[in-house]
C-alpha cells in the first residue's frame, strides 16, 4: 500500500486550471481499485492519495497519467507501508 503526498509546484490559478483533468484522473483509478481515498491538504498546499498497488513501479505508472504531473504543477512523494493494524472493513481493501 502507498501513501502519495502531492505538493503544489505551480500556482492555485494553474492547478485550478487542471482540476477537472486531475478528477478525471483520479476516478479513473477509483474504478480500477487502486485508489481508496484521495484529498486536498490544508493549507491548500497539495494533496494525499492513498494508493493500493502492486509495487513501486506501478505506482510510478500510475503517476505519469496525472495531468498535474504531466504538466509540472505538483511533485509527488511515494510513501510505502506494510499495513498491519486496522479498523473494520479495511482488510477487504488490501492487496495481499
Amino acid at each position: 500500500m502507498f501513501v502519495l503526498v502531492l505538493e503544489y509546484i505551480k500556482s492555485l490559478d494553474e492547478i485550478d486550471k487542471e482540476l477537472q483533468a486531475h478528477i478525471k484522473y483520479l476516478d479513473k483509478y477509483y474504478e480500477q481499485k487502486k485508489f481508496i481515498c484521495s484529498g486536498r491538504r490544508n493549507p491548500r498546499v497539495g494533496g494525499v492519495i492513498i494508493c493500493n498497488a502492486n509495487d513501486k513501479q506501478e505506482v510510478e505508472s500510475i503517476i505519469k497519467e496525472d495531468p498535474f504531473y504531466i504538466n509540472k504543477l505538483a511533485k509527488y512523494n511515494i510513501i510505502e507501508f506494510s499495513p498491519t493494524k486496522y479498523g473494520e472493513g479495511f482488510e477487504n481493501l488490501i492487496i495481499t
